[in-house]
This record gives C-alpha cells, sequence and structure tokens, in this order.
C-alpha cells in the first residue's frame, strides 16, 4: 500500500501551526459523539511533505494539509486511509 497522500504535494513555503483539534469518529457504526484529539507539531515530516503531528501518547500521528488531518496508518477494519477534520488551536 502507497503511503503518499491522494493528491498532496509538499509546501515548503507555508508556515506550520503548531497545534490542532483533530475530530475523530467514535469507531463504525457507533452513536456515540465524535472524539476530540490534540495534537502538536513534531520535527518530522510525512510522506506527502506536510508537517508531522501527534497526541500526548505519541501513538496517534496525523499529517495535516488544507484543514484535514491524515492518519499515518491505514485503518485496521478497512485497509483504506480516511482524513478527519483539522481545526487549528491558538
Amino acid at each position: 500500500m502507497s503511503t503518499s497522500l491522494p493528491g498532496r504535494h509538499a509546501s515548503p513555503a507555508r508556515p506550520a501551526r503548531r497545534r490542532y483539534s483533530v475530530t475523530v469518529p467514535h469507531g463504525r457504526g457507533g452513536h456515540a459523539p465524535p472524539e476530540t484529539v490534540v495534537v502538536h507539531l513534531t520535527a518530522e515530516v510525512g510522506p506527502g511533505g506536510d508537517p508531522v503531528y501527534c497526541d500526548a501518547t505519541g501513538e496517534f500521528r496525523v499529517q495535516i494539509a488544507d484543514g484535514a488531518a491524515w492518519p499515518l496508518t491505514s485503518d485496521e477494519d478497512c485497509g483504506c486511509r480516511r482524513c478527519y477534520q483539522a481545526v487549528p488551536l491558538g
């Protein structure tokens, strides 16, 4: 499986924000409210050329571009790649 993000290219001139709030749905078929995860900028650059962000545990890692957070791992339930809403903080 390719690790590149669909339609994304590096944007070196765009400064990275320090923190984002990422909205993650609560599981497949569930009616629970979504979870909000705060992620912070790391020194890494993802496969699409955009900065990598992670949560406080370091387990939830995403690449953020144009208001979307792309997890750096595939969804094991479906083998697909999903994106989530990312809102800049402060």
